[in-house]
């Protein structure tokens, strides 16, 4: 299961998105998320799975590769769909299926199933738009950038966006060890699939305490190699890449407002099985 966990790489491309200015990839997956939630019915959905699918296909990023990003997901897709599953519109709703005192609705089901889209098309769509095709160093100018105004209020913007990226950044780095430190208590007998939960809880301990240990070395290692370097933070620094918009960028800011009206139009005319 760890190693399904893409969240904080950085898969390196030539392709469309790769090229993007970051600070506008980052304004587009927050109207992303936006647009997310306004969308209400089958149609504005399938729209957005649409968009959703060409932003994949623009990317670069093979299809399989966010199946497999989602894998983790499954436990909350589950939960979330058996929570909506017996939700009702009214008095009118259309009867599926009695168990007992459990009714399920044929607007339940579709709840359900739009409900879990929505997850799922929040993982895939912000994480091909934000994560798989921005360096970490790109995503920190961006942030940087985009939020250098709140400097004014004395707020450290380049502190929290250095702070921001080198989590992201060592994701990857703390799953890789995590797994390692599994397969070495394995290796010395150690069970963690038998047992209730209170025993695969204790059965954790073992790997718990030497990852906090070595993150909190590596953390200190760090923080010594920023020093030898020099770094006293954001101001009177310079960049080797300075960011611009290009036309690439005007077109998916149209293709966005595209989305954004075929989204409302479709909630206002056609709100096939509206949630």
């Amino acid at each position: 299961m760890l190693k399904d966990i893409t969240l904080g790489q950085y898969f390196p491309g030539n392709s469309f998105l790769h090229r993007m200015d970051p600070r506008m990839k980052l304004i587009l997956c927050v109207v992303y998320i936006v647009l997310l939630f306004v969308a209400k019915g089958i149609t504005s959905f399938a729209l957005i799975v649409l968009f959703t699918a060409g932003i994949i296909l623009a990317s670069g990023i093979q299809f399989r590769t966010i199946f497999k990003s989602l894998k983790p997901l499954i436990f909350i897709l589950i939960f979330t769909t058996i929570l909506n599953l017996f939700w009702n519109a009214g008095e009118d709703g259309t009867v599926l299926l009695k168990l007992g005192r459990l009714t399920i609705y044929l607007e339940g089901v579709i709840r359900a199933l739009l409900m879990s889209l929505r997850i799922i098309l929040l993982m895939a769509g912000t994480t091909v738009i934000l994560m798989y095709t921005t360096s970490p160093i790109s995503l920190t100018d961006a942030i940087e950038q985009l939020f250098a105004p709140l400097n004014k209020i004395k707020i450290p913007v380049h502190t929290f966006a250095m702070m921001m990226t080198m989590a992201l950044r060592f994701i990857p780095t703390l799953l890789e060890e995590t797994q390692k430190i599994i397969n070495a208590q394995k290796a010395r007998g150690a069970d963690f699939e038998s047992g209730n939960l209170i025993a695969r809880a204790k059965a954790l301990v073992p790997i718990l305490i030497p990852l906090f240990i070595s993150q909190f070395r590596r953390a200190e290692e760090l923080a010594t190699a920023m020093e030898c370097r020099s770094y006293r933070g954001g101001e009177g620094r310079t960049r080797m890449t300075v960011l611009h918009f290009s036309s690439r960028d005007y077109i998916a800011v149209l293709a966005v407002a595209l989305l954004f009206a075929g989204i409302l139009l479709l909630n206002r005319y056609l709100p096939f099985y509206s949630i």
